[in-house]
């Protein structure tokens, strides 16, 4: 039942809002009485938590899957880059905003687990890279991706980028180019220029 809770509490946040949707609510939806619930949840916000750390799982899982696949570097990015283009094209703005204004200390957490896994991933793809000759040696893993999670929260910032200016797909396309080129050997850029060409007559 607490899986249960959870799941439905996460599609109903996620596409009502996390202020928006009461104990009630969801209660209601479930067919189940409000009782039921506090017997796993003491507050509303204990059940945002859960429901925020499950999607981040869900999230984790998925990029860790493309990352166990140990592609050709370069390959792997893109495929990253179109997993965030669905996931973000699928995701309302408003709930993530919620969350931060309201729940600024689960907003903190998450945003501390995305950069683990990113920094992770990233840090795993540089490496990897450099050992197949497709990113230079000399590049320090750690700044770069610190940079990359940052550029990548940034995307999602309005006021930077509109969304009547940009496109999330633009903006993701625009950034890996940005990314890729400042780290490719120039095998590496070769790749690049192939798979863009390649991409581009599909």
């Amino acid at each position: 039942m607490k899986d249960k809770i959870i799941i439905k509490s996460a599609e109903l946040f996620l596409n009502l809002g996390f202020k928006s949707v009461t104990m009630d609510d969801i209660a209601n939806e479930m067919a189940i009485s409000k009782k039921t619930i506090y017997q796993y949840f003491e507050t509303k916000t204990k059940l945002i938590e859960a429901t925020a750390i499950y999607k981040f799982d869900r999230i984790s899982e998925s990029i860790d899957a493309i990352c166990t696949l140990e592609a050709n570097p370069i390959d792997e990015l893109f495929k990253i880059k179109e997993f965030i283009r669905t996931y973000m094209s699928n995701q309302k703005k408003s709930p993530e905003f919620q969350l931060k204004k309201y729940y600024p200390r689960i907003h903190s957490i998450l945003r501390q687990k995305q950069f683990e896994v990113m920094q992770d991933c990233i840090k795993d793809n540089l490496n990897r890279g450099i050992a197949a000759g497709l990113y230079r040696a000399d590049l320090d893993n750690d700044f770069i991706s610190r940079i990359y999670f940052s550029s990548m929260n940034a995307l999602k910032d309005d006021e930077i980028f509109p969304a009547n200016k940009f496109t999330l797909a633009q903006l993701l396309d625009n950034y890996l180019e940005y990314h890729l080129r400042g780290i490719c050997t120039p095998l590496g850029i070769d790749f690049l220029n192939e798979k863009k060409k390649n991409n581009n007559q599909h």
